[in-house]
């Protein structure tokens, strides 16, 4: 298990680095052309891997947009929240306006449904 467990790691570490620096923007690359960090991962699997996720990527703090916008939450997102109101404001002007749908009419649907089933009983 240790032998098999000692292969798959680095393989599978060999693979998220180089598709991680096939993935990256051009603008995001640091200290070697993005060719050359493509190269220098698949001929030094180990060495090139652990140095691509350790230096030739531009990493932001979480949280952090880096002014190319990103993902926001959406209970920190006003846009999101705004729509939320407006949608339930529209809820409520519908049922404003709908005077046929008010708790008078609920309670006596249930009278006129029994009322209507007993005459047909007889």
């Amino acid at each position: 298990m240790l032998r098999a467990l000692m292969f798959l790691l680095p393989l599978a570490l060999l693979i998220y680095a180089f598709i991680d620096c096939l993935n990256t923007p051009e603008d995001e690359v640091k200290h070697l052309p993005k060719v050359v960090w493509v190269l220098v991962v698949l001929l030094f699997p180990l060495v090139g891997s652990v140095g691509w996720l350790a230096t030739g990527k531009e990493r932001r703090r979480a949280g952090s947009r880096g002014g190319r916008g990103g993902w926001v939450a959406p209970d920190d997102n006003p846009e999101f929240l705004k729509s939320l109101g407006q949608e339930q404001a529209r809820r409520d002007d519908a049922l404003l306006k709908d005077g046929e749908t008010g708790p008078e009419r609920r309670e006596d649907e249930p009278r006129k449904r029994e009322e209507g089933d007993g005459e047909k009983d007889a």
